[in-house]
């Protein structure tokens, strides 16, 4: 009798210390440069089990990660007077984009911020990422009625 591999879907969890690595390539993968130091520091912020309103997580594909979500959920911050969330970095492998992963990816972290009550998730594009302005708009973000102000320090 022969042994059948059962293969298995997509599947979203949460992020776990050991994604450090397959979310580094990712972003590298994607951005052209490895910042271990930067997903070090968020993933153990993403994991601090006192900080209770930190949503991250993966996709896997096969027991591969293939995908990843961060962001972070705000009870009134910056004047806001209602519960909103941020994606602060999304990352798909582009072996897999084109794929649903991020559509999965960001449909379960809506389905984590409508639990703990969050009215609206916010996100910063930079202008010209054409394909992350579409995947956003896909989902059914719009410009927002926010202005993002800058002053550059020399």
């Amino acid at each position: 009798m022969s042994e059948k591999t059962i293969l298995t879907g997509p599947e979203v969890r949460v992020m776990r210390p050991d994604d450090l690595e397959a979310v580094v390539e990712i972003d590298a993968k994607v951005f052209g440069q490895r910042r271990p130091e930067y997903y070090e520091r968020k993933i153990a912020h993403a994991l601090d089990k006192t900080q209770q309103l930190v949503t991250s997580l993966v996709i896997e594909v096969e027991g591969d990660v293939a995908g990843f979500i961060m962001g972070e959920v705000y009870l009134g911050e910056f004047g806001l007077p209602e519960t909103t969330a941020t994606i602060d970095t999304i990352g798909v492998d582009p072996i897999y984009q084109g794929r649903g992963m991020g559509a999965a990816l960001f449909e379960e972290f809506v389905s984590h911020l409508r639990r703990v009550g969050v009215q609206s998730i916010i996100t910063r594009v930079n202008w010209n990422d054409w394909g992350l302005l579409r995947f956003f708009e896909r989902v059914g973000f719009s410009p927002a009625n926010i202005m993002n102000l800058e002053l550059v320090l020399e």
